[in-house]
Order: C-alpha cells, then structure tokens, then sequence
C-alpha cells in the first residue's frame, strides 16, 4: 500500500464531552456527576458552624421548690436543723451537771499562820555586834523571798524575867529600841514577829495587871503572837485564857489574828485539865519535834523509827507544826528538811547557815539555798501540799548494791529505813519517798498498784532529780528524798 491510499483513510477522533455518559463525565470519588458540578465542587468540606451557647439563668423560686422537694422538704430540713441544736444544748447540760455533781475536795479557808513557814532566829548576837542590827534588818527582804512569813525571835529576855517585867527589862537592857526597829523593818518586808517566851519565869497561876499591860505593849509594837513551853507555868488553862482576852482585843482582819503557840518538849503534850476542848481552844498551834532529843546524833534506824511513829500518828485536834527537834547526821539534814517541807502543817525551821545571806556563796550554801526555795515555793503554791491529805503508805523495796550491776538485787520484802506517803487533793497527788538508810533500795513494782506509774519530778534533797519517771524503774539513793508529782500516763494533771 503506498502513500496515496493512506491520505484518502477516513480519520476518527474521540470528543473531550462525548455526552452524559462520555468518559470526560464520569463521576470521580467525592465529585458531582453534572459537568458544572465538577468545575465548581470545593476541593475541602468546611466545618459546621458552631451553635450559639445557651445561657444559664438562675432558677425561680418555684423552681427551686420544686427541684428541693417542695415546702415538705423544707421543714424536714428545719426540723433536722433543730434536732441539731437540741442534741448539742442536752450534752452541754449533761456535761455541766456531771462536773456539778461530781465529789470534788472542799476548799477550806487557812488562816495566815497555817499557811506560813516559822523560822526560828536568835536577833541576840546580832545586836550586839557594830551595826549587826542593820545587817539583820538587810537580810529581812531576802528571807521573804525565800518563802518564810513568820520569825520567832529567841533569847531576847533573860530567863529569870518575868512576864510583868518584860518591857522594863528591855528598857533596862536598851534593848527595847532595837527590838522596835527589827519589828517595824520586819513589818515592812512582810514578815510577822513572834516573841519567844519560852522557859521564861511567867506566873502560872494568874495574869497580874502589869503582866496584861506588858503583853499589850508588845502586841501594840505590831508582834503577832508568843511561844511558850508545854513546861513552863504559863501552859494552863487559867492563864491562857487571860492571854486569849488580851489576844482577841488586837485581832482584827483574818492576817491580824494574834496566836499562841506551844512548843511542844515531851513526848506527848499533856493536856489542860484533862481536856482536848481547851487545848484546841487556848492553843492555836503545836510546834512538834520529829526527832527525840538526844546527846548524840541519832543513828539511821533511830531516825526512821522516830519518822515512822509520827507518819502513822494521825492527830487532827490541833494545828501542828513540825520542826525537826533532835539531832541527826549531816547527810540527813536534807532528807529532813523535804520531810518538814511535805508534811501536813506549818513547818518550823531553825536558824540555818546554809541559807545565811552573809554567809560564803560557796556551792553547798547556793544548793542549801536553792532546795528551800523550791520546797516552799511549791508548798506555797500547790493545793495538794497545803491542805490536801495525808496517808502513810507500807513500803516494799528491793535493796540494791551499788558495788554489783544494776539487774543484781537482793529481796527486802519490808525495809524499815526506807518510808512514803501522799499528800492528795482532789485527782493531783504528791508522793514524798524517804530514804533515811545508808544503801540504795529500787521500788518494787508491786508496791502500792492503785497509783499512777507515771510522774514528774518536783525536788529532791540532791537536786539531781529532772524529768518524768517511772515508779518501776526509780532507785532511791543513800539518805534520798524525793517529790514526786504522780500523773496518769498521756496527762500532765
């Protein structure tokens, strides 16, 4: 075939758009089939406009009626409210009634001297030495702030005055002027002055008019009592009665009340005419000695055997006041001061160079000085130490050498050196422990179960006590003395 052949060839050629169902429309994925749709679809699908947000009102009254419940729920919820209240008010009530119901200790009002510390000083050399009297007037303040309220002045009268010529004898002496400034220096550190009249030669059988006149003169000086003997003429019935006439014209608040002490020198102090009554009446305190009086420093079991029978002593008829009265070893001079301190009473205390302010501050005098502070000031300010009661309690030990270990002890099922008691007020109780024996003894831990194991140390003769203790691991040092505050375990009470 040449070439001419082929040019005459009819040629056929495919349209672009050969109709609906031509192959240029054909419908892609996602495309119209209609040829504008094509030409005009949107290549990306745009996102449905957001609806507009709806805005929230606060409902109505009624609403919110409706939505609670309505008017029943809220009295349910008013009567809730109330029940509420009503519950709480009747346990306020049921608690105030307990408390109100409750035993408690009757607080009985002391008066000036049976809350008082009586120290015993002899003013005498004082005066007699250049300007001694102003040093003793110095020291006045200083005694206050150790916690004694009342001096008893001895060895001012000789013994062979007597009564009616008290006055005289100090003018004579020319005494009386000095006396009368220590009174009034006294009066302004808030110290009472009592004279000490003891083993002078006072009438016994009656009070003459000069007599009356001289202790009105004293009384008049601002002094707030005397001390007799329990031997001298004096101690009758007869006499002090008239005493107590005078006493009673200078008493005036409850602080001035004028008092008579017996101090007492026997055994048992013999009574007035065979009455108790009388005793009670004429006398208004007893300065009782622990300690019998002796030659000789009494030994350790001596010591404890004269604790012991005034512990188990029970005497409420008088107003006692102990003082220490016999002689006892150096190492126990502490261990007694702790006793007097603790006991039930006003205690007595004699002149005492440790506590001297012109002393040397050397560091037994500051130690003396700060273990009597801390008993009186705590005596002074715990209920339980003034007026609470006192119960002697048996004493069970386990004596413990201090050569061998701790663990070692020897059985002491009952050591008589070894004494305890507490004083009690209310739920607070005191627990004073006395070690007068020369070896050191552990508590036993049966001892006395109905106490609280815990407690707080308060003082002790050694000051080397701090802390909280436990009574089952406590060990009682040779002539120890211990105050221990006893507390429930998790209180401090």
């Amino acid at each position: 075939m040449d070439h001419a052949e082929e040019s005459h060839r009819p040629t056929h050629r495919m349209p672009l758009n050969a109709g609906d169902n031509g192959y240029g429309s054909a419908p892609g994925p996602g495309l119209s089939a209609s040829v504008g749709g094509t030409e005009t679809a949107p290549l990306l699908i745009p996102e449905p406009e957001p609806e507009p947000e709806q805005q929230w009102l606060p409902l109505s009254k009624e609403e919110l009626e409706a939505a609670a419940g309505g008017p029943l729920w809220r009295r349910v919820r008013c009567y809730l409210v109330l029940l509420f209240w009503l519950a709480w008010v009747a346990m306020l009530a049921t608690a105030i009634a307990i408390i109100v119901m409750s035993p408690r200790p009757v607080v009985i009002p002391l008066k000036w001297w049976q809350k008082t510390v009586f120290y015993e000083l002899q003013p005498a050399p004082y005066m007699e030495a250049p300007q001694g009297l102003n040093v003793l007037c110095e020291q006045l303040p200083y005694l206050r702030s150790l916690g004694i309220g009342t001096l008893i002045l001895q060895g001012l009268f000789s013994k062979e005055v007597s009564a009616s010529n008290l006055t005289m004898a100090a003018q004579s002496s020319g005494t009386l002027p000095q006396i009368q400034h220590l009174l009034t220096e006294s009066n302004k550190a808030g110290l009472k002055v009592m004279l000490d009249f003891c083993g002078l030669d006072l009438n016994g059988s009656h009070v003459s008019d000069t007599e009356q006149r001289s202790l009105r003169f004293w009384l008049e000086q601002g002094v707030a009592g005397f001390v007799i003997c329990d031997t001298d003429a004096a101690y009758s019935e007869k006499t002090l009665l008239e005493w107590r006439d005078v006493l009673m014209e200078f008493d005036g608040q409850e602080d001035e009340e004028r008092i008579v002490v017996v101090k007492q020198t026997q055994h048992v102090l013999l009574p007035l005419n065979n009455s108790d009554q009388i005793n009670r009446t004429l006398a208004d305190v007893v300065m009782r000695p622990i300690l019998p009086s002796s030659q000789h420093p009494l030994s350790a079991q001596e010591v404890a055997d004269a604790i012991e029978t005034h512990l188990q002593t029970k005497d409420e008829k008088i107003w006692p006041s102990w003082t220490v009265g016999g002689e006892a070893s150096h190492d126990l001079k502490r261990l007694l001061l702790v006793l007097t301190m603790t006991l039930p009473g006003s205690p007595a205390l004699q002149y005492d160079e440790d506590i001297d302010q012109t002393q040397d501050n050397g560091k037994e005098r500051r130690s003396a000085v700060t273990l009597f502070t801390s008993l009186s000031h705590s005596r002074a300010r715990e209920e339980a130490l003034m007026y609470g009661s006192f119960t002697f309690l048996p004493f069970n030990t386990s004596s413990t050498n201090s050569s061998s270990s701790p663990n070692s002890t020897v059985s002491s099922p009952s050591s008589p050196t070894v004494l305890a008691f507490l004083r009690s007020w209310g739920c607070v109780h005191f627990l004073v422990l006395l070690n007068v024996g020369s070896e050191p003894h552990a508590l036993d831990p049966a001892w006395a179960p109905t106490l609280p194991e815990a407690g707080v140390f308060v003082t002790s003769s050694g000051l080397d006590r701090l802390g909280s203790t436990s009574l089952y691991m406590l060990v009682l040092k040779p002539h120890e003395a211990i105050v221990i505050k006893l507390f429930e375990g998790g209180s401090y009470s």
